[in-house]
């Protein structure tokens, strides 16, 4: 069983994919936000240590094979301020704190054997490919080999959302490296409807009406079209033709831009946060607390993970461990 170490783990969706292959075991998470923490911690076994990890040391963690995270993104976001590195609030910054983490390890011979990341698309072209040069050249100095690809969850996870995330894989192993590959597109048959309840009446909080969006009129106009999701776009309502949910945001409860909308039962509403989590590939049975806000458990969704594709990556990395 090779041991895993999760950093800005959030809701565990990266865990939950690796977890998902049962050829992993988490033996540590970390995340600073303690309201993620909150569902991490209903799903899980490995509670969660919600120190801020620039307090952490490499001496204070157990050793594990693979480090996992999706480093925070909004610094690289096309939907953020793409400031990178530069971020004044030091989300940017926080890949330093995983290089330091894995310099502590090395000093300890603990080296872990693999490194697997997520993050937003735009990282690729950041700063015209400096910052993703810069990323690359600390893990190579640690002696990693890497490979990069970005994924959408359309072709390779079987989900219905428009997610494009670049996954980078770095292998102390150059044998193992040379037999890893990322996986390849499949064949996209679940429907819109196998994650979303277009045909049940839900909580009026969902629905938007006249009396509580003052645009009601625009979206009953352009929203006509059952089993397909629209956005409002700040101004205006864009179908998503493709038959697909377009990409989930960490803002979809504030009621502002890029909220994915449905027209169903009982009129025209918002997806539920279950149903952001049914979009991002979580099992049906996976825990939402109640004592969250919904507007907590839609950022929460946002931030997440398409596990699907995750854990299709976690069996090829497992695999190429094995072969060496």
């Amino acid at each position: 069983m090779l041991t895993v170490g999760s950093f800005f783990a959030g809701v565990g969706g990266i865990d939950l994919g690796f977890l998902q292959t049962k050829k992993y075991k988490i033996v540590y998470a970390n995340e600073i936000d303690k309201y993620p923490s909150t569902t991490y911690n209903a799903n899980f076994e490995e509670k969660m240590d919600i120190h801020d990890i620039h307090d952490i040391k490499g001496s204070d963690i157990p050793n594990f094979n693979i480090m996992i995270g999706g480093f925070p993104c909004q610094a690289f976001s096309l939907a953020g301020y793409r400031k990178g590195f530069d971020d004044e609030q030091g989300r940017g910054s926080l890949f330093f704190e995983l290089v330091r983490i894995l310099k502590e390890k090395k000093k300890m011979n603990a080296l872990p054997q693999v490194v697997f990341f997520e993050n937003v698309k735009n990282l690729v072209s950041h700063d015209h490919g400096r910052t993703f040069r810069v990323i690359l050249d600390y893990l190579e100095e640690l002696g990693y080999k890497v490979k990069q690809q970005v994924l959408n969850a359309t072709e390779y996870g079987n989900v219905p959302q428009n997610r494009e995330r670049i996954y980078i894989v770095g292998f102390q192993s150059i044998n193992a490296y040379q037999k890893f590959s990322f996986p390849l597109p499949i064949e996209l048959t679940q429907k819109l409807e196998d994650c979303i309840d277009f045909n049940s009446r839900v909580n009026k909080k969902y629905y938007y009406t006249s009396q509580t969006f003052k645009q009601y009129n625009e979206l009953k106009e352009s929203i006509i079209k059952d089993n397909t999701v629209y956005q409002w776009r700040r101004v205006y309502v864009r179908e998503n033709k493709s038959n697909v949910c377009p990409t989930l945001t960490a803002n979809m409860g504030t009621g502002g831009h890029n909220v994915p909308l449905i027209k169903c039962k009982g009129g025209i509403r918002k997806l539920s946060p279950k149903e952001c989590f049914n979009l991002q590939g979580f099992p049906k049975n996976f825990k939402l607390p109640a004592e969250l806000s919904d507007t907590r458990l839609y950022k929460q969704a946002g931030n997440s993970v398409v596990v699907p594709v995750i854990k299709r990556i976690a069996i090829n990395i497992s695999d190429s461990l094995e072969s060496i």
